[in-house]
């Protein structure tokens, strides 16, 4: 949760002492509680009123506050109630506070009200959430500190859920923030990451399979904390059942033992192949809060130009023959064709030359209008529809975005990534859930092009029909689940399936249960199945049925504006029952000790935040171009504009291998090399490539193999032998324009030895020794 210090009205402050976070994270699960202690300054009551940021993942079941060595316990209540039980108790003069879920799911408010002079006041919440899994296996844990101002679209008549939120110089806020953390894992912890100091990792088993770590001092107030924790053996599929909680009735979600099984698709790279059509569309956010940093501190590019390093990658990797476009969006938008284009040379060698133009100069962030834009124009027969979004995501009408997406879903797949600190989570996930693809963050030290061409990867997999789960129990049991069949499995990709377990088995002490996954690709039949006792495991907190509960109400929240009575009952029979809040409830707590009514209106004492770079300007401002997006206008000594209907541009293939690919002042290695690759994989043996290689043109020229060798085949060995020995870190983010090169070579090559003598040629220029199997031979 946020952290953040109080400010009375007479600028006098309510100074946060203290915010002490304990975090218990068992392999992909953590289980948080946080402290905040307050104290009042003031000679008269006051009401403080703080906004946080809330991965849109977690579930909230608990929340408490202590004044005056009393303990108020919130309960939770139908949010309405809950509203006028909170004001009823102000009018009274008794000590009360309200939380609330804000629209969009990822903003939470807590109110505290007639807080007494020179009291202290430690707030208490917990929270459990899903970990998401990263590419190296690493498991991600977030405390989340930074909450952008969200953009609210022109006509947008609902709650913008920043617009009360002061911000201030993170200078200026004089508390601590500590964090503690233990792990547990029977995979073993192998070593914690962060972006923050941390002490040393502290073994607590000796089978290394329990630790603790801490923040080595108080986190900077301008960055979300992330730790990566790495545990010592690969994932594998299993399952954890949880036992009912005794007071509640059995039958009820809570009053059955409820199963999370983790399951780990292994599809055959034989099966997964990759498909040459599609039509893909990139979505980019050129807002004026693109042109900040990618992180906070020195030395990071700006958003916008990881961004465009990106794009570059991915018109490399696309195969011959698909479609493609690029939208661009502020608070308006700009697509670089009427309609998608079929991929050529011609059509990427201009669409490079327009990203290498893109400026975070494009205003506020309303993302709405271009995708309407784009469901609008007709889909391609043979083709189907990718949709890549790259936004930091400061939105307001979350929602609204998320339901154009859902409207739609049946004829696209959306990947959605969350740029810097900030992005918001119930956008980047909502979007990226209702679209069938996947959601991906990209903070601090992470590299972008990475993570988007993964995904690029699996948008290129065949597709997987006939995805179903099927559950084995005794007789007398039943399995409910609590959210629908995956729609979607890619490879690699960790599924979580909740289900609540009812009735009772015959003999529980030896009884087992097991959880299939089926699904085809090409018409074969792959399965997965798990199997797990049921015995279910000790525990007072139940993390499970609350993420369980989470799973559920997400399920529900989205059709509730327009759905049946029915739903609703549902959802706030989940809400109430497993303290989990959602859009319909809310927690209050009330000190009944007896209180004065109140004279006059109560002080309100908002709580400001840490100002973001990227929110010099007011939210909902025309123009929301902050100071870093100003300096972002000089980060190159030219740019490169296309004023003419890009129809009319179109030239021949010809002309277009031989263009010059403009590239960024300060581009990388990389970029400078694949810069300069063909449509069709191949790379051309000019001055250009010497350079990107580091060899002069004379050597380059004069070491190509004089046996019938096409300059380009030379060239290409040359560029694919420089990957392999000079960018190996970075494979993920050139492995599929490799293929493509590849692919060139194996059809354009007179013979094997042929390539063989290139090889050992090229090894020979650049100093290295890539082996032939490289070249598949």
């Amino acid at each position: 949760m946020v952290t953040c210090g109080l400010l009375t009205s007479s600028n006098k402050p309510v100074p946060l002492r203290r915010v002490a976070v304990d975090a218990c994270i068992q392999s992909f699960v953590a289980d948080v509680s946080s402290e905040l202690l307050y104290k009042n300054e003031e000679s008269d009551p006051v009401e403080a009123i703080f906004t946080f940021p809330m991965d849109a993942d977690s579930a909230v079941y608990a929340f408490q506050a202590r004044i005056q060595d009393t303990i108020i316990k919130a309960q939770i209540q139908d949010k309405k109630e809950a509203q006028e039980i909170y004001e009823d108790a102000l009018a009274s003069g008794q000590s009360s506070f309200l939380l609330e879920q804000m629209s969009g799911g990822d903003v939470f408010s807590c109110s505290l009200g007639n807080l007494p002079p020179g009291e202290e006041a430690v707030l208490s919440l917990r929270y459990v959430q899903e970990l998401p899994l990263e590419a190296d296996g690493a498991t991600r844990f977030v405390l989340p500190a930074v909450l952008h101002p969200r953009y609210a679209p022109q006509g947008w008549e609902e709650e913008n859920v920043t617009a009360g939120v002061s911000y201030v110089a993170k200078g200026e806020l004089p508390y601590t923030l500590s964090l503690s953390v233990s792990l547990q894992s029977p995979h073993g912890i192998a070593r914690v990451h962060s972006n923050c100091s941390l002490t040393p990792l502290n073994y607590t088993a000796q089978d290394q399979t329990a630790a603790q770590v801490s923040l080595a001092q108080s986190a900077p107030h301008d960055r979300d904390v992330e730790l990566l924790v790495y545990y010592a053996r690969a994932h594998k599929p299993s399952a954890m059942l949880e036992p009912r909680m005794p007071s509640a009735q059995a039958g009820t979600l809570m009053g059955d033992p409820v199963a999370m099984v983790t399951l780990l698709p292994n599809i055959p790279e034989a099966a997964l192949g990759q498909s040459q059509a599609g039509e893909f569309i990139f979505l980019l956010d050129r807002s004026g809060s693109m042109g900040c940093p990618m992180d906070s501190s020195t030395g990071h590019p700006l958003r916008i130009d990881s961004a465009k390093d990106t794009l570059v990658l991915l018109l490399k990797s696309l195969p011959l023959g698909c479609y493609f476009n690029i939208y661009s969006f502020g608070s308006n938008f700009e697509s670089f064709y009427p309609q998608s284009v079929e991929y050529t040379q011609r059509t990427m060698a201009d669409s490079l030359k327009r990203v290498q133009s893109f400026q975070a100069d494009l205003g506020g962030t309303e993302i709405l209008r271009p995708l309407q834009a784009i469901y609008g124009s007709p889909c391609r027969d043979g083709h189907p529809r990718q949709i890549f979004v790259f936004t930091d995501g400061e939105v307001g009408n979350t929602q609204e975005v998320i339901a154009e997406v859902q409207r739609h879903h049946r004829s696209h797949r959306c990947f959605s990534f969350g740029i810097g600190q900030g992005a918001s989570t119930a956008l980047i996930k909502g979007i990226a859930k209702a679209g069938g693809g996947v959601a991906e963050f990209i903070t601090g030290q992470d590299r972008m092009a990475a993570k988007v061409l993964r995904s690029l990867k699996w948008a290129l997999q065949p597709a997987v029909t006939g995805i179903s789960l099927s559950w084995e129990l005794p007789p007398g049991m039943e399995a409910v689940p609590l959210r629908p069949d995956p729609k979607v499995i890619f490879q690699g990709q960790r599924l979580l399936v909740y289900s609540q377990l009812r009735g009772q088995p015959q003999a529980p002490e030896s009884s087992v249960g097991s959880v299939t996954l089926q699904y085809t690709i090409k018409d074969e039949t792959f399965k997965d199945t798990v199997q797990f006792p049921l015995q279910p495991q000790e525990g007072d907190r139940l993390p499970i049925h609350r993420l369980a509960a989470k799973a559920l109400l997400q399920e529900l929240e989205p059709g509730l504006p327009s759905g049946s009575e029915e739903s609703r009952h549902r959802a706030l029979e989940a809400s109430l029952s497993s303290g989990v809040v959602c859009s319909l409830t809310a927690y209050v707590g009330v000190d009944t000790r007896q209180g004065r009514p109140v004279q006059g209106p109560l002080r309100r004492c908002p709580i400001p935040l840490a100002a973001p770079v990227s929110s010099m300007m007011a939210p909902g401002s025309p123009l929301m171009l902050p100071l870093c997006g100003r300096a972002s206008l000089m980060s190159f000594s030219k740019s490169f504009s296309f004023q003419q209907d890009s129809t009319e541009m179109l030239q021949s293939d010809a002309n277009y291998f031989l263009a010059p690919i403009p590239q960024a002042i300060g581009a990388s290695p990389l970029i400078k090399l694949v810069s300069l690759q063909n449509a069709n994989g191949s790379w051309g043996l000019d001055s250009a490539l010497a350079s990107a290689l580091g060899v002069s043109e004379t050597d380059v020229k004069g070491k190509m193999p004089s046996e019938g060798v096409e300059p380009g085949v030379w060239a290409t060995v040359l560029a694919v032998v420089w990957l392999h020995s000079r960018s190996a870190a970075q494979r993920e983010e050139w492995e599929l324009l490799e293929i493509k090169a590849v692919g060139w070579l194996r059809s354009r090559a007179g013979s094997i030895s042929q390539l063989d003598k290139c090889l050992e040629a090229a090894n020979a220029l650049l100093g290295c020794s890539v082996a032939a199997p490289v070249f598949g031979l």
